[in-house]
């Protein structure tokens, strides 16, 4: 009787001395490195609570840096390399890369909606229609935003009427708004508040997004989402649920707490004036679209994508493969 409880006593011990190892080893597995990078600009202005708090704060399951790009094809070319886990960029790309690299990466959330404005020098533009005959500066060609503007020129009946001359970079035509050396431009936030401060003369005449949906019943215009790799996320799942319900936070942070997120915005360099931030960040429309609502959303804007140009999209409409609607 003694002998058997004495058994029964190591084996207790044995076994507390296992849990207590394997809850000390649990305690102390390392976070997933992750690579995260963002355009400069509106996905830029939502990420940047989360990349303040990662200076402090040590998350359970990833471990972040960040990246700020100054081009879409920059966050392209470090997703395929390997260079970039997680990237915030135009949501047409999404589907473009996943085409490109067989289903390399996902679609984890929209972060953007509309943030295209008309910018005009005057007042003579109160509609589309009054774009007939006139010349318009825009950036973003063989993206996004050109894909967007030739869809509401055709769809109005204006494709052969206006001439859109495209710049580079947005610091570029921004410069040259503001200088007075065009009359008509297309801009995304914060650049548009940046030229209206600076320059009284332009003023915002029309919204893209406005005169999207007056076309599209419906397919919310996403100018912005965020996508991991295929790979990522396979080998750290739980990462990057982390990570996104980090992000869901940051941006409503941005949304919310918008005097707080202009400091910080012009900390990381994104804007140079707290102010002007404060006034950009309510037109930026930042959101954090998860499940089957960002794959509503993205269908609905890649539908449309496809029919007016198919290669705005990469050719073909995204299979059910690219969306990661269910993180477990």
């Amino acid at each position: 009787m003694k002998r058997t409880a004495k058994l029964l006593s190591l084996a207790l011990a044995l076994l507390l001395a296992v849990s207590a190892l394997a809850g000390c080893t649990s305690q102390t597995q390392e976070a997933a490195a992750m690579n995260v990078a963002a355009l400069n600009g509106p996905t830029g202005i939502g990420m940047v609570k989360l990349m303040k708090d990662s200076e402090t704060t040590e998350y359970p399951a990833f471990d972040p840096t960040f990246t700020l790009a100054a081009s879409p094809d920059e966050l392209a070319s470090a997703l395929l390399s390997g260079d970039a886990d997680i990237a915030a960029l135009p949501t047409n790309l999404a589907a473009t890369l996943y085409q490109r690299s067989e289903g390399g990466v996902k679609l984890l959330a929209l972060n953007t909606l509309g943030v295209l404005y008309v910018l005009e020098k005057g007042d003579s533009i109160q509609s589309v229609a009054d774009l007939a005959g006139r010349t318009v500066y825009a950036t973003g060609a063989a993206s996004l935003p050109e894909y967007v503007v030739d869809y509401i020129l055709t769809e109005n009946g204006l494709a052969e009427s206006v001439t859109v001359e495209y710049l580079a970079q947005h610091a570029e035509l921004a410069a040259m708004a503001v200088a007075g050396d065009v009359d008509v431009c297309i801009l995304p936030e914060p650049f548009v508040t940046q030229v209206t401060a600076q320059n009284p003369e332009m003023r915002v005449a029309l919204s893209i997004t406005d005169e999207w949906n007056a076309l599209t019943d419906g397919a919310q215009l996403s100018m912005g989402c965020l996508v991991v790799r295929t790979e990522y996320y396979e080998a750290h799942p739980e990462a990057v649920k982390d990570f996104l319900a980090a992000y869901a936070n940051s941006a409503e942070y941005a949304v919310t707490e918008v005097e707080e997120t202009a400091k910080l915005v012009v900390e990381y360099g994104i804007m140079a004036s707290e102010s002007l931030a404060a006034a950009a960040i309510p037109r930026c429309n930042i959101v954090c679209l998860t499940g089957e609502d960002m794959k509503a959303g993205a269908q609905a804007l890649y539908e449309v994508l496809y029919a007016a140009n198919p290669s705005s999209v990469g050719g073909e409409l995204p299979p059910d493969g690219l969306y990661l609607t269910d993180l477990g």
